[in-house]
């Protein structure tokens, strides 16, 4: 089930907001046992199979937390008032037992995530470098094709985020199975993110209201997440789904496409991270902020502080600072950032072109925190940094939407090719001189340059404002009739 579809819209966003409604006055914990009900029936709509793999991994967690809780809190305040024990603290040595219980959680979230989503490309690449190597009869023969758990990688990278906090002391253990199945399976940030710390949920997930403020700006956010999806992003990837799959294409026709992708994935995207957002104000919950007009970046390392927010904090602060941050000089600090980049690039996705993708970013971010500490005091002109850095960002983009690896390349060179490779193709041509699509891509590209983001617009909803919304949601549902599966971009991760 999809947020953009009019099975969501029409029947499952009312059954679940009438049923949350009618509980209001009901505790808290019942509130949150419908949320758990309605993301169980979300999640498990398309392939219900997946949904025991959510539910095992999620009690794994919860009996593994409480381990490290009672390890490290429980005993002490049963105890340590009595005998006048000082509490314990992040910095105090922890005990085997609680070393153990977060190895053993994080061993088996990261096995369930490598088997479902890098299990085929595996097995893949291994076959390709024994044939490249003319070693055929080293190839593994399987029949077994895995197939990847809608939101597998969401889903456990917050499982990860509530046992180390856990660990760490930067969170209690929550000590009622439902409010934690809540925190994990709550649909509207389920499948796609926002990636959500479990410490920044924690005393929501206990205690929150609900106010026409909180539903106002959640319509908002809800309504203008789908007209981004369906009135900017659906058009853009018309033209950039012609230029990336034509047999051939000219540097100017390469480019376009490869704008037209950069504004689709923006769009689809952050439209996505709205309707979350929106949909958890509906529900009383106050998520992250997880875009800020990423697209006036001026260097990659400010583009990671606009861009899926809730994702490159994540990176920080569970795998870059781990590694030893900037804590042993600038060049580990780069080559952290480096790995930090490799690896999120392998989260994305199971493809030798999400690998590479990584790499650039990292190569890029480390390179420019070597060149602010070789030369601090020096600096291009903003309008220069922020070009070079979309130029960046584009040709990153081109690994990501591309195929393959071979696809990307060959992408990229008709990028640089002055000369068509063998003439006008004529399926793009006549899709990039359509006006509907020239205008909506041009109109995303002004939205970018001149728009504000959500978040800030709908900080005060005004009536003129209320009629935009309206007037916008309005247009996307009539467009989305008109269309069948409207899948967003980052479901496939």
């Amino acid at each position: 089930m999809v947020f953009s579809s009019h099975l969501f819209l029409f029947y499952f966003l009312p059954f679940a907001l009438v049923g949350y409604y009618l509980l209001a006055k009901a505790s808290q914990r019942m509130r949150n046992l419908w949320l758990v009900f309605t993301g169980y029936v979300f999640y498990g709509w398309a392939e219900p199979r997946f949904i025991v793999l959510m539910f095992a991994t999620t009690t794994l967690d919860w009996l593994l937390s409480l381990v490290i809780a009672r390890d490290r809190w429980c005993f002490w305040k049963v105890v340590g008032p009595v005998c006048c024990l000082e509490p314990p603290s992040a910095q105090n040595p922890a005990s085997q037992t609680r070393k153990k219980a977060l190895l053993f959680s994080v061993l088996s979230n990261l096995t369930a995530l490598g088997f479902f989503k890098y299990f085929n490309f595996g097995i893949d690449s291994w076959n390709k470098l024994a044939s490249a190597l003319g070693t055929p009869s080293a190839a593994l023969e399987t029949t077994l094709h895995v197939v990847l758990p809608l939101g597998i990688s969401f889903y456990t990278f917050q499982a990860l985020s509530y046992i180390i906090d856990v660990y760490r002391g930067e969170a209690e253990a929550m000590e009622n199975f439902v409010d934690f199945s809540c925190f994990v399976s709550m649909f509207p940030h389920l499948v796609a993110g926002p990636i959500l710390k479990f410490s920044f949920l924690a005393e929501q997930l206990k205690s929150r209201t609900l106010t026409l403020d909180k539903f106002a700006r959640g319509t908002a956010f809800l309504l203008l997440g789908l007209s981004k999806k369906v009135l900017l992003a659906n058009p853009c990837g018309k033209i950039a789904d012609a230029a990336f799959d034509a047999a051939s294409r000219t540097a100017f026709e390469a480019w376009t496409g490869a704008v037209a992708y950069s504004m689709q994935i923006y769009f689809d995207f952050s439209g996505y991270s709205d309707m979350a957002i929106g949909l958890g104000l509906l529900f009383g919950f106050v998520f992250a902020r997880n875009f800020n007009s990423p697209y006036a970046a001026t260097s990659l390392a400010d583009f990671w502080r606009r861009w899926h927010i809730s994702l490159s904090s994540w990176l920080r602060d569970y795998l870059y600072i781990p590694l030893g941050g900037n804590r042993l000089g600038e060049g580990r600090a780069c080559l952290n950032v480096f790995i930090t980049m490799l690896i999120g690039g392998l989260w994305h996705g199971a493809s030798w072109n999400f690998i590479v993708w990584g790499a650039l970013h990292g190569s890029v971010l480390a390179g420019e925190r070597f060149g602010r500490h070789l030369f601090p005091k020096w600096s291009l002109p903003p309008l220069v940094s922020r070009f070079l850095t979309l130029g960046v960002v584009l040709v990153g983009w081109v690994f990501f939407r591309a195929a393959t690896l071979s696809d990307a390349l060959n992408y990229l060179g008709a990028m640089t090719s002055v000369f068509a490779a063998n003439g006008l193709p004529a399926a793009l041509g006549g899709l990039a001189q359509q006006p509907y699509l020239q205008v909506h891509l041009v109109l995303a590209g002004v939205v970018v340059c001149f728009g504000r983001q959500t978040w800030d617009w709908t900080q005060t909803l005004t009536l003129p404002k209320a009629f935009v919304v309206l007037a916008l949601g309005w247009m996307a549902v009539v467009a989305l009739l008109t269309q069948d599966y409207n899948p967003f971009i980052y479901f496939i991760f």
